[in-house]
């Protein structure tokens, strides 16, 4: 799949590299070690839309040290933004292209060969073109597969011993890459281990911001100053959106009611 996707990028690649292409802040997880692509226990990192580092490798616990969450009256989502650099700024894409932006290497041979020749696209220059993210994310499911295998072998995984244990806690901070990006989980709770405080920054929030501005390049090059609006056009503002792969039941709720799917 892989392989045939590289294909379609090699003919299509003009309009694959200008669709909904625009500058932005890339975040997510990288292994503690050695910055490899992690998914499950890494540091945060976050680059710029040159490369520069604007988040260097914080702990799940500081994340609130670094994040705010900007609102808008016209909007349900919040709006995530690193406090150095301010809402305007400080915005972040997640998921797939921004992991492979953030991270050194991929600990996995195959997935790490495919990345390589990812790089190679922009000549191993952040990439801030959205078509590029299913290319990334099917890299992705290569590691994952490969992982898959190497843990189906881990000692650890297949001992009897199956009691974590831990020292209880009035807070706790959790932080994973989902699979369209970069999750955060935080609580509070009472000596009775009822939640007192909640927040959640999920994936499709972080997106927010470019999310508009994709659906706004579709907007500005695709249907302004056209005499009608055709499905096509239409279809082009579906496809921007669908690269972010959002979830807005997940990323949108009102105090005392359901979600707002």
């Amino acid at each position: 799949i892989i392989d045939f996707l590289k294909g379609y990028h090699e003919v299509n690649h003009k309009w694959l590299d200008e669709f909904a292409e625009f500058p932005s802040g890339h975040l997510g997880l990288v292994n503690k070690e050695n910055g490899f692509l992690e998914l499950y226990d890494g540091n945060l990192r976050a680059l710029d839309a040159n490369g520069k580092v604007i988040l260097n490798d914080v702990p799940n616990d500081d994340y609130i040290h670094h994040f705010n969450e900007g609102v808008e009256k016209w909007s349900y989502l919040k709006f995530p933004y690193l406090k150095d650099l301010g809402k305007e700024k400080g915005w972040n894409r997640v998921g797939p292209l921004a992991r492979l932006n953030v991270c050194n290497g991929i600990e996995t041979p195959f997935a790490e060969e495919e990345r390589i020749i990812f790089k190679l696209a922009t000549n191993g220059k952040i990439n801030n073109k959205t078509m590029y993210s299913h290319w990334a994310r099917l890299i992705e499911m290569l590691y994952c597969a490969e992982m898959i295998k190497k843990l189906l072998n881990d000692e650890d995984i297949l001992s009897n011993d199956l009691i974590r244990k831990g020292e209880r806690r009035g807070e706790g901070i959790g932080i994973i890459e989902a699979p369209r990006g970069t999750l955060i989980h935080h609580y509070e709770v009472d000596d009775k281990d009822r939640i007192t405080r909640c927040n959640l920054i999920v994936s499709t929030t972080h997106n927010n911001e470019a999310m508009n501005q994709a659906v706004k390049w579709v907007a500005n090059n695709v249907i302004s100053g056209k005499p009608e609006v055709t499905e096509d056009m239409l279809n082009q503002v579906e496809v921007a959106i669908r690269a972010y792969d959002p979830c807005l039941s997940c990323a949108t709720h009102t105090a005392g009611q359901m979600p707002r799917a």
